[in-house]
């Protein structure tokens, strides 16, 4: 029996980590599930898994989740930054699920690595901005860190009985988002509903809109980077509009490996829940005679400069990442409340990158204080209208 805690437990990926323990109760339990504000549905989540704790966003949302709850009910809400730490290192747990979105999944994870917890990671900003000192400290605590994006999980499968030193590279597939097969567009006249109409996957907000600007796959590149070891001249992306082929890698003597699969997450999350086993999860095989074809096109760094931004923020390193995904952020955040024009997702972020000195070999204070800086810087930015 693994014993999971999940964090983001009410979004898509904790809603599917949730599905798969269904499907498999007797290998599955759960001590553990987080939330941001999203009350109601982690109370049904609650009563279903009976957790021993819970957190959510602040203390506001920790009273309603126990109102939403049956009186007397046995598990410990907690709230806040240390809530969710709390959540993550709890003892009962084995593995965590880290599913948030954006920075806040740092922290919780390197509580649970420093308390020996394995983890199923699909928060990519956790490697973004600390990657160097979260892999050091899962080798020091004998943590396996094992991928739930789609694409990492396919590196992953395609190097499994592979020697690392016959790699060529590793080919990273995008769907290409809604704006890919659109290039007339006039992004400055992109509106919130345009940017989330994603053709192939369901997503949280966010990551919706990461993926229209291509900035989801440049945070992968970074990603993969940390996670397997590679330099960014041994990466490279390809817009794939079928979302079949999840990733590849390339070999010296120029044969290729590739993972595919139907886009769907719950392939990756089952199997980085009971690696090197692959539950019966009930996903159909890709219908490849009704495939009209399998596509590949090189990305446009030009109309999609949030790609190129990610590349030379790995080449360059050190706290240069971080303020990367901080400044994203921030633009996507103003993009959602419609402070921002989609055009000016980019421009805030390589404004904010433009002014920003790198500390090239950071602890995580650097990490943190470079994260609050770059937040700040393009908050500034947005308001007065700078970009």
């Amino acid at each position: 029996m693994t014993r999971l805690a999940i964090l983001g437990s009410t979004g898509s990926i904790g809603r599917n980590t949730l599905d798969i323990v269904r499907m498999f109760p007797d290998r599955f339990s759960v001590t553990g599930l987080t939330a941001n504000t999203h009350v109601d549905l982690l109370a049904e989540q609650i009563i279903s898994f009976n957790p021993a704790a819970t957190a959510v966003s602040d203390e506001f949302h920790a009273e309603k989740l126990k109102r939403a709850l049956p009186p007397g009910h046995p598990c410990e809400i907690l709230f806040g930054t240390r809530g969710y730490e709390s959540v993550a290192s709890h003892p009962e747990a084995d593995m965590v699920v880290t599913a948030v979105v954006g920075s806040a999944g740092l922290k919780p994870t390197l509580a649970a690595i420093e308390h020996g917890k394995d983890i199923a990671l699909a928060n990519k900003e956790t490697l973004v901005m600390a990657g160097k000192l979260v892999m050091a400290a899962a080798a020091e605590k004998n943590v396996r860190i094992r991928p739930v994006d789609s694409e990492h999980s396919a590196i992953f499968q395609c190097l499994a009985g592979n020697r690392r030193e016959d790699l060529d590279k590793i080919i990273i597939t995008a769907s290409g988002g809604p704006f890919f097969r659109k290039p007339d567009i006039d992004f400055k006249t992109v509106r919130v509903e345009d940017a989330l109409n994603h053709p192939n996957w369901s997503m949280g907000r966010k990551i919706t809109i990461d993926s229209a600007t291509l900035m989801n796959k440049g945070l992968e590149v970074i990603e993969a980077g940390v996670l397997f070891d590679l330099p960014a001249d041994q990466i490279e992306v390809l817009i794939h509009p079928q979302s079949i082929v999840h990733s590849m890698t390339a070999f010296r003597d120029g044969s290729v490996m590739a993972q595919l699969g139907v886009p769907d997450m719950k392939g990756a999350i089952a199997l980085a829940l009971s690696w090197p086993e692959r539950l019966p999860i009930g996903q159909p095989v890709p219908d490849f005679p009704k495939l009209a074809g399998l596509d590949f096109y090189p990305p446009d760094m030009v109309r999609f400069p949030c790609l190129a931004m990610a590349f030379d923020a790995l080449r360059k390193g050190g706290t240069l990442p971080a303020v990367l995904n901080a400044a994203n952020e921030a633009a996507v955040e103003a993009f959602l409340d419609k402070r921002l024009p989609f055009s000016g997702i980019p421009d805030v972020i390589r404004n904010v990158l433009q002014h920003h000195t790198i500390c090239h070999d950071p602890g995580l204070s650097d990490i943190i204080a470079a994260d609050d800086q770059a937040s700040a810087s393009a908050r500034e930015i947005i308001a007065g209208g700078l970009w």
